[in-house]
């Protein structure tokens, strides 16, 4: 089962935990399977529309899923996506 990191930031929404194991062929499967279990992330990842929001970075390795198929990039069982959002600051 993947395994996605979560930041610092977002771990309140679930339960303090550093990662989460959730099930899933595709990171949109596995970000779908996210907000289900804990519906309190949702407006903090995708807009109304439903559409990933800009500033949620996911990466496999050093690799930006933009850079490959979006939430349609495959992963493996063993894989670990990681959860980046984008810093704003001034």
């Amino acid at each position: 089962m993947p395994v996605l990191r979560l930041p610092t930031p977002l771990r309140s929404y679930v339960n303090g935990q550093t990662e989460v194991h959730i099930d899933g062929q595709t990171v949109g499967e596995v970000m779908h399977g996210l907000v289900t279990l804990f519906p309190a992330m949702e407006p903090h990842l995708y807009n109304q529309r439903g559409e990933l929001r800009p500033f949620v970075n996911l990466f496999i390795g050093a690799t930006n899923i933009r850079d490959l198929q979006g939430l349609d990039t495959p992963v493996a069982p063993e894989e670990t996506i990681l959860l980046i959002p984008s810093i704003a600051g001034g």
